[in-house]
């Protein structure tokens, strides 16, 4: 057999090999990035931030999920619990999860989002103490959940005990704020395609956090997204976790529903 021949040989049959021991991957149609004129902000990045997010390996965040899918299986707190000892496997107890987040949680009588979702497990169930915003723990575990989830369409409740969520997060988003006396809405509904210094204004669709953000070399979470907004926009913000970050969060989440989840996304 010519060396070519065997090379050949050799390359077949390490995939082959690789093919059989991978494990099945559940058969499901990917939602899309762009739907009724709703668009992803991945479709506003330049090719090379595309080509991170693609591949896993290369993705800056994948080391955030790392760092969750550790935590998952590592007990803490009095009770000696861990997240997989009453989820189990989060490949697939925590599949769709990400998608249906901020819901109205009725025995809380409040809104909640992955992350307050996580701090409560940890104090009521695992009487462990409540991680920090940003802090790396976190937001692996919020990366690793959002995982289970990607390429799955959000989908998120707006009735009942949520409505009055809703609204203020509708509200928040059009009311002018700041020294520059901007709402969320004009940049993200009225300049859209429009170029501000350097960067391409997205539609400032959610459906990708945590995200790693190339400016600021880290990940984070949709509320510090939020907070850098109003920053920029020269207002006061809010506290992360606070209800009207939570309620802006459901409305966002809504505006882009049907959008495919992408965490853990990178943006510019």
């Amino acid at each position: 057999m010519r060396a070519g021949h065997k090379l050949a040989a050799v390359v077949a049959g390490a995939v082959a090999l690789s093919m059989a021991a991978a494990p099945q991957a559940q058969q499901t149609t990917p939602a899309p990035m762009e739907i009724d004129g709703r668009k992803s902000g991945y479709l506003f990045m330049e090719s090379a931030t595309r080509m991170l997010q693609d591949d896993d390996f290369l993705n800056p965040a994948m080391f955030a999920v790392d760092t969750g899918r550790m935590l998952w299986s590592q007990p803490d707190g009095a009770a000696g619990q861990s997240c997989a000892d009453c989820h189990g496997a989060a490949e697939d107890s925590m599949r769709g999860v990400a998608a249906r987040y901020p819901l109205h949680d009725a025995e809380l009588g409040q809104l909640v989002n992955i992350e307050s979702r996580i701090n409560d497990c940890r104090t009521r169930r695992m009487e462990a103490p409540a991680l920090p915003h940003e802090g790396a723990a976190l937001l692996g575990l919020s990366a690793y959940v959002g995982l289970q989830s990607r390429g799955m369409p959000m989908e998120v409740e707006i009735d009942g005990p949520a409505a009055p969520y809703f609204e203020a997060g509708r509200e928040y988003f059009h009311a002018r704020r700041g020294q520059l006396d901007l709402a969320c809405s004009h940049c993200h509904d009225d300049l859209v395609g429009q170029r501000l210094r350097g960067d391409v204004v997205s539609q400032g669709q959610i459906n990708g956090f945590p995200i790693y953000r190339l400016m600021w070399d880290a990940v984070a979470s949709r509320h510090r997204m939020f907070e850098w907004c109003n920053t920029s926009l020269r207002a006061e913000p809010n506290a992360l976790g606070s209800d009207v970050y939570l309620a802006l969060e459901l409305y966002l989440a809504w505006r882009g529903r049907g959008l495919a989840v992408e965490t853990p996304a990178v943006r510019r």
